[in-house]
């Protein structure tokens, strides 16, 4: 079993156990008859009591098998997070007034002592006779100092969930060839060609003053794709985020996912919404803009090209036509420069209020693109940026977007390396707030025709 199908599973048995128990206790309070006048407060308040107690799991660990490594751990965590939902349950039930609070109070007691039985059972259970297999998560821990040894012991603890320490890194070749029981297999200038060798999912840094080089050295190759961390020191924590701890050591994720799930959910819809909205209400401006393009460049009225995608997936990105017939035929695949005399006049009023690229929101209706996002570049100039500029395969973690922060900061001409600049610094601090914000300044772009010539 996946860790993944295994904290959907403990959701829906703790949610089920949860009310059966509740259940159970007014059937024993009662034998077996509960009066509707007790048991109808708990009919009514039954979503949210769930709701309490799978927060409380949620608070203690319980949907993260890593911090229940031990039985005794296991039931510890239960025992709070039934404490806490109960307490909440009890608070609710007395604030909604007297018609809540003819909750019994007896079954209030029993209750929270059936689940403490059942949610332990199972769970213990599971661990014994459930085929549990994590995907083993392969490190190296640059450093050699006491935090990097008390890290990978700490993790060597905890082998059966997943994660194996294959050895440790030195900041330079005056390193040991061992430390702490765990051998030294490099250097930071061999991370790379460990990384590719050994299949290394992750590499954690006891020392952020390798940080900086280790990165760049990642990102310089297009061959490894692997997940940095580091134990932050204060100055790291005062400008970023602790994501997680190994027992009592935090961590920094300094590469990996620019945005959790929720976020990409709401995006989507967002997007599914305001395309559809938008193509309704601006298809006037469609129908002007494709008759404007018939009338002065002649067929095609748009214009199909492919682009690179998430995930470095290929497609057909749609605008409006706005150069001259076979533009590329004697130069090949170049990028637009200012004043391009391959762009028409009219082609050129299109550009300068954006009105070239709103067939994209088929794009953005189809999931090949979003609102917001790095701008999808061409296959020809993706090879090309991807052997000349350090970290660019960053950009295709996410969908490309109609408009990005590098477009409302910049101009066509804006150089790639610059655009990669704030496309990170889009990707890796990005929020519905920031979201909305570029909206709005790409909305005053099209209006002053800033940055389009």
């Amino acid at each position: 079993m996946s860790r993944r199908a295994f904290v959907a599973l403990s959701v829906l048995l703790d949610a089920l156990v949860v009310n059966g128990c509740f259940v159970a206790a007014f059937f024993l309070r009662y034998g077996g008859q509960p009066p509707a006048f007790n048991y109808t407060p708990y009919v009514l308040l039954w979503p949210l009591i769930t709701a309490f107690y799978l927060l409380a799991g949620y608070i203690y660990g319980l949907y993260e098998p890593e911090r229940t490594e031990s039985g005794w751990a296991v039931a510890s965590a239960v025992a709070r997070a039934t404490a806490l939902g109960i307490l909440l349950t009890a608070a609710t039930a007395f604030f909604l007034g007297p018609r809540f609070f003819s909750f019994n109070r007896l079954v209030i007691l029993i209750a929270p002592a059936l689940q403490f039985a059942a949610l332990l059972a199972w769970r213990l259970a599971a661990f014994r006779l459930t085929p549990i297999r994590w995907p083993e998560s392969r490190i190296l821990i640059l450093g050699t100092d006491d935090a990097a040894i008390e890290l990978a012991r700490e993790l060597q603890r905890r082998s059966g969930w997943g994660p194996r320490v294959l050895g440790l890194l030195s900041r330079d070749e005056s390193g040991p060839s061992e430390a702490g029981g765990f051998p030294v297999l490099g250097t930071v200038a061999d991370a790379t060609r460990l990384v590719a060798a050994l299949d290394v999912d992750r590499i954690i840094v006891s020392s952020p003053p390798a940080v900086r080089e280790l990165v760049e050295q990642l990102a310089l190759s297009d061959e490894v794709d692997v997940r940095v961390e580091v134990i932050p020191d204060l100055y790291e924590i005062f400008i970023g985020t602790v994501d997680s701890a190994v027992s009592d050591i935090p961590l920094m994720q300094l590469t990996g996912r620019p945005v959790p799930g929720w976020f990409e959910v709401a995006k989507r819809g967002i997007d599914v919404v305001g395309a559809a909205i938008l193509l309704a209400l601006l298809s006037p401006v469609l129908l002007f803009a494709a008759l404007g393009v018939l009338a002065t460049m002649g067929r095609p009225v748009l214009y199909l090209q492919e682009r690179v995608g998430k995930d470095m997936r290929a497609f057909r990105i749609v605008k409006f036509r706005t150069m001259v017939r076979d533009a590329e035929r004697g130069t090949g695949p170049v990028l637009a420069e200012e004043d391009d005399p391959r762009i028409t006049p009219f082609g050129r009023f299109l550009r300068r209020y954006r009105i070239d690229e709103l067939p994209q929101l088929l794009n953005v209706l189809v999931g090949q693109m979003s609102f917001i996002g790095p701008r999808p570049e061409r296959p020809e100039f993706v090879e090309e940026y991807l052997r000349t500029i350090p970290g660019y395969r960053e950009r295709f973690r996410v969908k490309p977007g109609i408009t990005g922060l590098a477009q409302v900061s910049g101009t066509y001409a804006t150089t790639a390396e610059r655009k990669l600049k704030f496309d990170l610094i889009y990707m890796y601090h990005q929020s519905l707030l920031m979201d909305l914000q570029i909206l709005v300044q790409t909305l005053r772009v099209v209006l002053t025709g800033r940055g389009a010539r």
